[in-house]
């Protein structure tokens, strides 16, 4: 683990500086910033700046470790379960806010864990508050296991993308907007996401885009690669790779339940529980990169 230690002293006073913990889950990065008690709201443009990944840390996103009772959204986490006592303020890369991260949720409890603030066992659960919804996590041998709660189909959208022939997309929530689409190994290599996916229609507030090649039903194993909503193109996504295995099920006439699913960050796993009230879990890795201070440029 890298420690941080380059930091300007003399900064002004008007320029803040945040302690920082960086943590990827399969490739997908964020900063974690602890603030239990609310008093360290950031800005847009400030989220910005930290995840510029030439002129700040870099990183898909912004995750405040912040507790349920000091956020307005965590009123209703604390609601469906007294003991969420954390919430996850997730802030994509650009300043925009989500609704919910797979990763971002691994990331988020291995953080807590690595900081103190809940020395989280295996085979323990920890339910933590989402804007989409409380969301438990089991701790495993390596890894976590993550209750990703109902989900629903949307629709279908034409999807034009650079490099591949115009697609339908399927819709599905996950408490976030996804469009899922089947391409063949040789579009998937082809794609460029160098520019923002189209859909049509639009998503009202946009959506993460997966691109997915099934290599095989017999043993539920798809590839996938994603263009994310505020973010570009990531190495992972933890909701997006739940879609992709609940669309390619779609698609492989409803089975198999469980799915591998390899993305250019490593792979995650994908099991469903089947029936009227059908959940889903994801399972995968998240590890802290480094620690340490940075201060935000002047604005």
């Amino acid at each position: 683990m890298l420690i941080l230690s380059d930091v300007d002293r003399s900064a002004s006073s008007a320029r803040k500086t945040l302690h920082l913990t960086k943590v990827q889950a399969t490739g997908n990065d964020f900063l974690l910033l602890s603030d239990p008690d609310g008093h360290q709201p950031l800005q847009p443009h400030q989220v910005a700046a930290l995840c510029d990944r030439r002129f700040g840390i870099g990183a898909d996103g912004v995750i405040r470790v912040i507790r349920s009772r000091h956020i307005l959204e965590g009123a209703a986490s604390l609601e469906q379960d007294p003991t969420a006592e954390w919430f996850m303020d997730y802030v994509n890369a650009d300043g925009s806010i989500a609704e919910m991260c797979g990763n971002g949720v691994r990331a988020f409890v291995r953080y807590l864990i690595y900081s103190g603030l809940n020395p989280l066992r295996v085979g323990e659960r920890i339910a933590v508050g989402t804007r989409a919804g409380l969301r438990w996590v089991e701790r495993l041998e390596e890894g976590f296991r993550i209750d990703m709660g109902k989900w629903r189909m949307t629709g279908h959208h034409l999807v034009k993308a650079d490099g591949i022939p115009i697609k339908t997309g399927l819709g599905i929530n996950l408490g976030n907007p996804h469009v899922v689409v089947s391409l063949n190994a040789d579009e998937l290599d082809a794609l460029k996401l160098g520019n923002t996916p189209i859909l049509d229609p639009p998503a009202i507030n946009g959506a993460n885009i997966e691109f997915v090649v099934t290599e095989s039903v017999e043993v539920g194993r798809i590839r996938m690669r994603v263009s994310e909503r505020g973010v570009g193109e990531t190495l992972s996504c933890g909701t997006g790779s739940v879609a992709a295995a609940l669309a390619a099920r779609e698609w492989a006439g409803g089975a198999p339940d469980a799915w591998e699913v390899c993305i250019p960050g490593g792979s995650v796993q994908v099991a469903m529980t089947g029936g009227k009230d059908e959940r889903v879990t994801l399972t995968g890795p998240a590890e802290v990169v480094f620690d340490g201070e940075f201060t935000l440029p002047r604005v």
